[in-house]
């Protein structure tokens, strides 16, 4: 069997609110990367979010990345906890303040819901810190019947701010 056709799309989404929060998501897409099951095939520009639930924080910056893969979503799931806690990830509070936070949004059209793993994940249509990113990088896909500009439009109040090419840590 070709190697190549045995790998799996998945979609991550990391977020950074302390610290160099570039430096902290670009650590962890390499991360990611260096895997040897794991290749990051498409990042989408960074962008400037507000905190959601615990709105006590400094903003967050904001990543959705493509990835190929021949790891299991379990697995995919324990190799991004691992690069959480090589970041300093603490869980003290809810949506509370993050060095590094990774999502799986989507592996293939997997729908998993059990004690360790929910996808698709639960709450990322109501995320426009998820959605807009997922639409630069993936323009085509469609979640539910629908397309990413869909859910964009509906969640047009949430202020995410694309920043530019002089991207600073603050």
């Amino acid at each position: 069997m070709d190697k190549k056709a045995a790998l799996k799309k998945a979609y991550l989404s990391l977020g950074s609110n302390i610290g160099d929060k570039k430096a902290y998501l670009d650590s962890a897409i390499e991360s990611l990367d260096a895997h040897n099951k794991v290749q990051v095939v498409k990042v989408s520009s960074y962008y400037k979010t507000e905190p959601i639930g615990y709105t006590h924080q400094d903003w967050f910056l904001n990543v959705v990345i493509a990835v190929e893969t021949d790891l299991n979503p379990h697995d995919l799931l324990d190799c991004s906890n691992t690069i959480e806690r090589r970041l300093s990830r603490k869980r003290s509070i809810p949506w509370g303040p993050r060095t590094i936070d990774i999502d799986m949004l989507l592996y293939e059209d997997l729908i998993i819901d059990d004690v360790r793993l929910t996808l698709p994940h639960p709450r990322m249509l109501q995320r426009a810190f998820v959605i807009i990113p997922l639409q630069e990088i993936a323009p085509k896909l469609r979640i539910n019947g629908q397309n990413l500009q869909a859910f964009a439009v509906q969640l047009a109040d949430q202020k995410v701010v694309l920043c530019t090419s002089q991207l600073t840590a603050d």
